[in-house]
């Protein structure tokens, strides 16, 4: 095979598969590791991919990864509630890192304007924060991810390595008790990695929707958590199995104002009807 054959083939499978190891490249071309390295050095210098720790994963957006638009409308009480809950576990002069999903800019909203220190790879919670003068922001960087809104990449992951946060507030696709935590983006996966490790309290943000499922990129098993923040909905035996790990479980509870619109009561259309149910 051409050495121009083989770099095309190398592109292919990288964005179909997302990822793959320099090994594997190695067995399916039958040529030696340090040519596939060499490969995927020419071949990030043209733009067509980027290396990661011994691989390479593709600079294609997955269409796995739902648009920020679309998660924000889902769970909307769950996530407001959990935002709520994470908000009261910052406390003055804490350090913190907050993740790019729609529940951490939830709990930017809800982060009072007191001294903190913030590091994010989340526009929306840049843009949010900027409003509170006394919380100071830094962003990571990277290469931007339109879809969600948020930086990843080795640049990210690099900014990320070069602090030690007090707490992080992360959230993912999926969360199975075996298998611990996953997202649907390998790019995100990565960088959420980079957060977990670089904190010193990693607190879990997770509807019980997001139990019992494995997504595409696995990020940490479920024991590299201190605390999970999730609503009361969660099934009594995951959280059982959480509290036997040493995982705090913080249930959430729903704000009265959105349990009300839930039970989806009929539209008050006078003042005399608005008078009855305020008694």
């Amino acid at each position: 095979m051409l050495v121009a054959e083989r770099h095309k083939k190398i592109v292919e499978i990288v964005n179909s598969r997302l990822s793959i190891r320099v090994s594997e490249l190695s067995d399916i071309f039958a040529v030696t590791e340090e040519t596939i390295r060499r490969d995927l050095e020419k071949l990030e210098s043209e733009g067509k991919l980027e290396r990661s720790h011994g691989g390479a994963v593709s600079i294609q957006e997955p269409e796995s990864e739902i648009h920020f638009s679309e998660r924000v409308i889902t769970n909307v009480p769950e996530k407001k509630a959990i935002a709520k809950e994470a908000a009261e576990q910052v406390h003055s002069s804490d350090r913190i890192i907050l993740d790019a999903s729609t529940t951490a800019w939830y709990m930017a909203k809800e982060l009072p304007n007191i001294p903190l220190t913030v590091l994010t790879n989340s526009i929306k919670v840049v843009m949010e924060l900027s409003k509170k003068e006394k919380i100071e922001v830094i962003s990571t960087g990277g290469k931007l991810l339109s879809r969600s809104l948020s930086y990843v990449g080795p640049l990210a992951e690099q900014s990320i390595a070069n602090y030690h946060v007090d707490k992080a507030f992360i959230s993912c696709t999926g969360v199975h008790l075996i298998d611990g935590l996953s997202d649907s983006n390998e790019l995100q996966a990565l960088l959420k990695k980079q957060m977990m490790i670089r904190a010193e309290n990693v607190y879990l943000m997770a509807d019980s929707s997001k139990f019992g499922k494995r997504a595409f990129s696995q990020i940490l098993p479920l024991q590299e958590v201190n605390a999970v923040i999730t609503d009361k909905k969660i099934d009594p035996l995951s959280k059982q199995t959480l509290e036997e790990q040493n995982i705090k479980v913080l249930t959430a509870q729903l704000a009265n104002m959105q349990e009300f619109q839930e039970r989806k009561l009929p539209i008050i259309k006078s003042k005399n009807q608005k008078l009855r149910l305020q008694r």
